[in-house]
């Protein structure tokens, strides 16, 4: 069996898909994307394409240290997202092969069915309470929103008031019926953090997610010994070279490699593992498309620290295109009471609908990040 081509598609709402093509007919599928760079992932990916066009796409292991050791210099949100899409596709093509899903070739289950969570509030969040009741309805139970809109880098009573007091009322209005994560979205700053922990601390959130930015990673471990709060971070590291270091300094409860940035299926199961040995959780990030998350439950369903997943079905982000839209096998994605089960079929498990892919390609796809400024003109972290 031999590589043949690789094919890129760009669609809405902020996705890339790749399929490499086999001279067997078997296709593999991966979703190689850093969102709002998806051009500049793609030319990543059209480059690394020249060492395996002709390779047995088999040979997985060596693949992935080839196109990681291979070009000297590496690492960082661009190589290693191009190389987490060739990798899922990789393993999509084996699992299909062998006729088994990816998750038995890396030692079967260690749970029935993974729990998840469900997106609200939207960038600049409200309405929290109201999107979570409607939700309930549904059977979830379990949810994540943006701590925070534009947040100065030191910032006063007013803006800190705010935050607590949407937080406040969730708890006011559904008690303890419900838990939720809070994603600072890194932006917020290291004195701000302190601040809105403390403040928070009473109202009991699952999590708060990115804290602070990766680039202040050493501070983990001084807002861990502040709060009670489970700290969670990692979707903006992209190696376990990045990741030993966090467990190492201490900190974090929970890690959130995403599946399609952090060099695929192969090195986000050795940043699970990693992770396990320090006794912290594993949550991977991924507001992403049906492949990204295929690959992400396929991890999940062999670690044993894996605790919750992200998915993006019905996010404020994806506007004109939604998770199941590109997916033949919708119900193989049913989510009950905030739980998935293991998807069945060969490979990921996701049968991509290729006619929807092409068709929504050519309608072309140019979704860039928000670019946020404060009231003085200085730009804001989104």
């Amino acid at each position: 069996m031999k590589i043949t081509d690789f094919r890129l598609y760009a669609v809405k709402p902020r996705w890339l898909f790749l399929a490499i093509d086999t001279d067997e007919g078997v296709t593999g599928w991966g979703e190689p994307v850093i969102e709002g760079r998806a051009d500049t992932v793609a030319a990543a990916v059209k480059e690394l394409s020249g060492y395996l066009i002709g390779k047995d796409p088999r040979h997985i292991n060596d693949h992935w240290q080839t196109l990681y050791r291979g070009g000297f210099y590496r690492g960082g949100p661009i190589l290693m997202s191009a190389i987490a899409g060739i990798d899922q596709a990789l393993w999509d093509i084996k699992g299909k092969v062998l006729n088994q899903p990816v998750y038995e070739l890396l030692g079967g289950l260690v749970r029935d069915k993974m729990k998840t969570y469900s997106w609200v509030g939207g960038d600049d969040p409200s309405e929290e309470v109201e999107h979570m009741q409607s939700l309930m309805q549904q059977g979830w139970d379990t949810f994540k929103l943006n701590g925070c809109g534009r947040l100065k880098m030191v910032d006063g009573h007013a803006a800190v008031d705010k935050v607590i007091e949407r937080v406040a009322t969730i708890r006011e209005k559904l008690g303890s019926s419900v838990d939720f994560g809070l994603d600072f979205h890194g932006r917020v700053s290291v004195p701000m953090a302190k601040v809105l922990l403390r403040e928070l601390e009473p109202f009991r959130p699952l999590f708060v997610e990115e804290p602070v930015l990766a680039e202040h990673a050493e501070q983990y471990k001084t807002l861990g010994e502040q709060t009670s709060i489970v700290l969670a971070a990692g979707e903006r590291m992209y190696s376990r070279f990045e990741f030993k270091r966090v467990f190492e300094a201490g900190g974090l409860g929970i890690v959130q490699p995403d599946l399609s940035h952090a060099g695929g299926i192969t090195e986000c199961l050795k940043i699970a593992s990693m992770a396990e040995a320090y006794d912290v959780s594993l949550a991977p990030h991924c507001p992403l498309g049906p492949i990204a998350l295929a690959a992400c439950l396929a991890v999940d369903f062999v670690s044993y620290n894996a605790i919750i997943q992200e998915q993006s079905m019905g996010i404020h982000y994806n506007q004109e295109a939604d998770l199941l839209d590109y997916v033949v096998n919708k119900e193989d994605f049913a989510i009950n009471d905030g739980y998935i089960k293991p998807l069945p079929k060969p490979g990921l498990g996701v049968e991509v609908d290729e006619a929807k892919v092409k068709e929504m390609a050519a309608l072309g796809c140019d979704w860039k990040s928000p670019v946020w400024r404060h009231e003085d003109g200085t730009i804001a972290e989104w």
